[in-house]
């Protein structure tokens, strides 16, 4: 065992306060940080971060253990929020929160806890990685299906990864409860953070709203007749059903959005149906992945993906290996996908790594 201390990232909720008390009654000599990633809360409106903030000290005082807040607002500003709305205002759809583990929880942050002369950070994550018996490291969904967390790490890099522990990845949730009940957590019955890593309970499109102006242009269907205007492409995604702005049809069926066309500044819509165009994908080219397994080794291997976090996992052919980028086809369509986000792969309960969608096919394209 190591002699030098674990620096554990408290985010405040109940996961990272669990995942120390575990450390520290192994064995490890332990402190804890809550990482700083925005300064001035007013901007949002209902930022979480002071709420946070005094929840991670109150765990870290009841376990006894040393706090500190690591102040990465700028690093966070440049490597995250400045990606976030360069994405939107490309037409993709970023997903800050890998991002924000590549580059500031496993980057960043670990760069000062070595430099500070920790052996290692720990974090809530609900996944598995280490050593295993053929003396390389290896990342594993967590035991929990309905709270396995490797998806978010898909693009972090395999050297970072080594230096981190994940004490929580062996259990469920529900256990995870419990033992904070047990053990007199004081956020043992907080519930868990949604959305975006940052935002709180704040919407992306008001978040975005302070960077982005309103550019207004035509909502169209897929035969380009004009049906409405939105007032500014970020603000929708795609496979949305809520708020677009226009009624149903006369059918009383309701549009989705299933493109969003930026040379011509429309957002197209349609019915949620799979003989829609652009609607289904049954492929995508993705950019070099970030490995932390082994790759595939030839075209045609069969492996799960992960095409969201919150989609089930579903088999892909591996149908094409370059140096730009890997081909893949799924086995089932699926449904809304967009350039930007990440698709995740895995060889059983292993994760192999990642990588952000450049093109996607459809079987029924949208007609030029």
């Amino acid at each position: 065992m190591s002699e030098a201390p674990i620096l554990v990232a408290l985010s405040g909720g109940v996961d990272s306060s669990v995942s120390a008390y575990l450390l520290r009654e192994e064995g490890y000599p332990v402190e804890t940080a809550y990482i700083r990633t925005w300064q001035n809360e007013e901007e949002l409106g209902d930022c979480p971060a002071a709420e946070d903030i005094e929840d991670a000290r109150a765990a870290a005082a009841h376990l006894g253990l040393p706090f500190r807040i690591v102040n990465l607002v700028e690093e966070y500003h440049r490597a995250v929020v400045t990606y976030l709305v360069e994405g939107y205002r490309r037409g993709i759809t970023p997903n800050p929160d890998i991002f924000c583990n590549r580059e500031i929880k496993f980057g960043t942050f670990l760069t000062h806890a070595r430099a500070e002369g920790f052996g290692g950070i720990a974090t809530g994550h609900y996944c598995r990685g280490g050593r295993e018996a053929d003396g390389r490291y290896h990342l594993r969904a967590g035991v929990d299906p309905e709270k396995d967390q490797s998806y978010f790490l898909a693009l972090t890099r395999r050297e970072d990864l080594e230096w981190a522990r994940f004490p929580v990845g062996h259990l469920r949730k529900p256990e995870v409860r419990a033992l904070a009940r047990r053990i007199g957590l004081p956020n043992a019955a907080k519930r868990d953070s949604q959305g975006i890593c940052f935002l709180g309970k704040v919407k992306i499109d008001e978040f975005l709203a302070h960077y982005l102006p309103d550019r207004p242009g035509p909502i169209v269907d897929t035969d380009r007749r004009v049906l409405g205007e939105h007032r500014g492409l970020h603000t929708f995604t795609l496979g949305q059903r809520r708020g677009i702005g226009i009624p149903s049809n006369t059918d009383h069926r309701a549009y989705v959005v299933v493109a969003k066309d930026l040379d011509r500044n429309e957002l197209v819509v349609g019915f949620d149906q799979p003989e829609t165009p652009g609607l289904f994908q049954t492929g995508a080219r993705v950019a070099r992945a970030n490995w932390i397994g082994d790759p595939p080794p030839h075209e045609g291997e069969t492996l799960l993906a992960r095409v969201r976090y919150r989609d089930p996992p579903t088999p892909v052919v591996v149908e094409g290996i370059g140096e730009e980028g890997i081909e893949v086809s799924f086995a089932e369509p699926q449904r809304a996908l967009a350039r930007g986000q990440i698709l995740a792969l895995y060889r059983g309960d292993e994760l192999l790594g990642g990588a952000v969608y450049e093109e996607l096919h459809s079987e029924i394209p949208l007609p030029a």
